[in-house]
């Protein structure tokens, strides 16, 4: 997959794709129908399966106080994205510019003209343009006008309601990892690299993998079974493991982050790339009087936790 983040230069093989457009946080299922209806209208006309989003996100830019939100970070996006086929990625930067555009702009300026897209597909709840001013409708006509062609694909319905990324934030918050799992069509997952700790899992015989959670919807905080992929270095591969999300706060307040202990496992991460999905949620977050009392629990969290992942 390609991924293009200059829209003042792009490269003339990486125009006339057939792209999708939205923010795509989580990639849920509602995404995957979106984007599947662009690979058939790809096949169709002979174009590239393209997604085109925005990063930074535009709520970052328009609310950067609001508590954080993501459920994936742009790194984890691709790497959903690039599972599912999609050969070119726009992210388009996000700017206070970009957002006062008026619709015919935006339609002309960046999707005719700086990216060439052939045709764009788009859900029925699509807005664009200065105050959100435009609509599905007018993108189809100014798409015409345009030479471009346009889509407006229905929003995804399952028995529970509309999938959307607010439902599986409130499902992640609540610790529902299969409620989430449902909508997004996988297990949701926190993506990035593994960064310096305080290296007190090594000294409990429980050394883990510490990766920020910073700008990202936090899921409960607690303890989770956890299937882990190491996406770079000499350890590549697919894992069991158990990973705590939160403050530990057995060793005072501490800034969130994922802890993740991965079974059977002896070698260096610091720098490698992560993706920790969360399977089962074991326990909420505990503050523990003694180190043994912990210990005790670890173990135990981790019988469980290989218990549960044996069958998935």
């Amino acid at each position: 997959m390609r991924i293009v983040r200059d829209t003042q230069f792009v490269d003339p093989a990486d125009r006339g794709a057939a792209a999708a457009i939205g923010n795509f946080d989580g990639v849920h299922l509602g995404h995957r129908s979106v984007i599947d209806a662009t690979r058939a209208i790809g096949d169709d006309i002979g174009a590239p399966l393209g997604i085109m989003t925005f990063e930074p996100h535009p709520r970052q830019v328009f609310a950067p106080n609001d508590p954080p939100f993501r459920l994936m970070n742009a790194e984890g996006r691709a790497n959903r994205l690039a599972k599912l086929g999609v050969e070119r990625l726009y992210e388009v930067p996000f700017t206070h510019a970009l957002a006062a555009l008026p619709p015919q702009d935006f339609a002309q300026n960046i999707i005719a003209d700086a990216l060439g897209l052939a045709h764009v597909v788009v859900g029925a709840d699509f807005c664009f343009g200065a105050d959100r001013a435009g609509t599905a409708a007018d993108l189809e006509r100014l798409g015409g006008e345009m030479g471009f062609g346009v889509t407006i694909a229905p929003i995804l319905k399952l028995a529970a309601g509309d999938v959307s990324s607010t439902a599986i934030r409130q499902a992640l918050s609540n610790g529902r990892t299969h409620d989430a799992a449902a909508m997004l069509g996988h297990w949701h997952r926190i993506d990035g690299m593994v960064i310096q700790g305080d290296q007190r899992g090594r000294d409990l015989g429980y050394p883990t993998a510490n990766m920020s959670i910073d700008g990202l919807h936090p899921p409960k905080h607690g303890v989770y079974a956890v299937k882990v992929d190491v996406l770079s270095g000499p350890h590549k591969g697919s894992y069991d493991g158990a990973a705590s999300i939160g403050i530990r706060p057995t060793f005072g307040v501490n800034h969130p982050n994922c802890e993740t202990f991965i079974f059977d496992f002896k070698g260096d991460l610091y720098g490698a790339h992560l993706s920790v999905a969360l399977v089962e949620y074991l326990r909420g977050e505990e503050k523990f009087d003694s180190l043994t009392d912990l210990i005790t629990q670890m173990d135990a969290d981790c019988i469980r936790a290989r218990g549960i992942l044996a069958n998935v």
